[in-house]
């Protein structure tokens, strides 16, 4: 997962550009010590918000328990009329660890950086898809699927 961390920080590195220190170089280096990360749409049974790097960490190292990383997107930046907040979009790419299946994910990032970090993430992203990836395809597609004739 190292390498595809480094790829994705080499993302949010491009997508951000002077809003993050130099000394930054990877995603973790690029939060502020009490920096925080929400996932709104999160399913139960995953974090909603973390805390503190040590808390972006431990949810990482889990992250990669569940899913492989092959790859991250490009990122296009929406620069908003406040100089320190950022929107991205981009694309992540992967397979479930212990399903196989695909991990095909697009992001939407509000990012508030402070003081040459980021001190604030919100990651918006599909939950049907980490449950496909995590859980399997048949899974998800009992729930979300109707039965013809049922309503």
């Amino acid at each position: 997962m190292t390498e595809n961390i480094q790829s994705f920080s080499s993302m949010l590195r491009q997508a951000l550009g002077h809003r993050i220190d130099a000394d930054a170089g990877t995603f973790v280096e690029m939060m502020a010590e009490d920096g925080v990360m929400e996932f709104p749409y999160a399913p139960a049974g995953l974090p909603t918000r973390l805390e503190g790097r040590a808390a972006i960490v431990t949810h990482l190292e889990e992250l990669g328990e569940m899913i492989a990383f092959d790859r991250m997107g490009e990122a296009v930046v929406h620069p908003s009329t406040d100089p320190n907040i950022v929107i991205i979009e981009f694309e992540g790419f992967g397979r479930g660890v212990t399903t196989g299946d695909p991990y095909d994910q697009r992001y939407v990032s509000v990012i508030h950086t402070a003081g040459g970090r980021i001190v604030h993430y919100r990651d918006y992203w599909n939950p049907l898809v980490v449950l496909r990836a995590t859980k399997g395809a048949a899974l998800v597609d009992a729930l979300t699927t109707r039965e013809a004739g049922h309503a």
